[in-house]
């Protein structure tokens, strides 16, 4: 009964390893048709070829053909990030050296197209790899060698050259910041001696003002002290002269009055004298 029951699981594991390879081996079949058709039709009409190529991955996935020729139209077209894309793949899904070779040849192409020798001499060392006999590839690794040479002598200099720059920016930066303090201490030391002049121009102006008002308060004393002693001999003076007393006269009054009478007499007198001359004859003989 075991061994019935042992043969029965046999019998249906191989029914499903065969139904499973017959299916893998229809997909296979399709992939290639569709390979063939692309690559009969890939240079005359691009886009129908791309779409039996993709048909085929599509029946296979790892169709290393479908890859590889998918690959190389791409590259053909100038497309050369997707052509880069499925070389990688298919060198990664290939099983034979030779497919190895031919993907890795074609990577360390692409990336020459692109400008990176550095990382296509990698490329052409894994394909020489794989097939040691290739001279194509062999040239073509030192022509890359040379290009990733002058490339890292050029991103030398262009170093050197942008230190050098940023050392001249820094310098240039630091003239500069050192030429604003120097203006920012020169503005300082303007509007300091500006202030300090304003400010001893303001002392200067209150000391002056400190010395009129002293001079103001100074004389003002004095000349109270003129008016005062003027105003004092006036009154001093009205009081050194004698106030008439009621009934009496003055001097002054007195002096006048003198003079009044001394004119009023020499008058009377030439009068009297002028009389006595009309009345006295004139002697004509002399008296002995």
């Amino acid at each position: 009964m075991q061994k019935l029951i042992l043969s029965i699981i046999t019998l249906v594991s191989c029914l499903c390893f065969s139904q499973q390879d017959k299916a893998k081996a229809i997909a296979e079949k399709k992939a290639n048709n569709y390979v063939y058709e692309a690559n009969t039709t890939v240079d005359e009409d691009f886009v129908s070829a791309e779409m039996a190529y993709r048909k085929a991955l599509s029946q296979q996935s790892s169709h290393v053909a479908g890859l590889y020729n998918l690959g190389h139209a791409y590259y053909k077209e100038g497309n050369y990030a997707e052509a880069l894309y499925r070389h990688q793949q298919t060198a990664k899904l290939a099983t034979s050296k030779p497919e190895k070779h031919k993907a890795f040849h074609n990577i360390g192409n692409i990336l020459m197209q692109e400008k990176k020798c550095k990382e296509a001499v990698e490329a052409y060392k894994n394909a020489l790899r794989n097939d040691p006999s290739d001279d194509e590839t062999r040239y073509n690794l030192g022509i890359a060698k040379e290009c990733a040479k002058q490339q890292e002598e050029q991103n030398k200099d262009n170093k050197d050259d942008k230190d050098k720059n940023d050392d001249n920016k820094e310098d240039k930066d630091n003239s500069e910041d050192k030429k604003d303090d120097n203006k920012d201490n020169k503005d300082d030391k303007k509007d300091d001696d500006k202030n300090k002049k304003d400010g001893d121009d303001k002392d200067k102006d209150e000391k002056k003002d400190e010395e009129n008002d002293k001079k103001e308060e100074d004389k003002k004393p004095e000349d109270k002290d003129k008016k005062d002693d003027k105003g004092k001999g006036d009154k001093d003076k009205e009081e050194q002269q004698p106030k008439p007393q009621q009934g009496q006269l003055s001097p002054q009054q007195i002096k006048n009055l003198l003079e009044a009478m001394n004119n009023q007499e020499q008058e009377v007198q030439e009068k009297m004298n002028l009389q006595k001359q009309k009345g006295v004859k004139i002697k004509t003989e002399k008296d002995w």
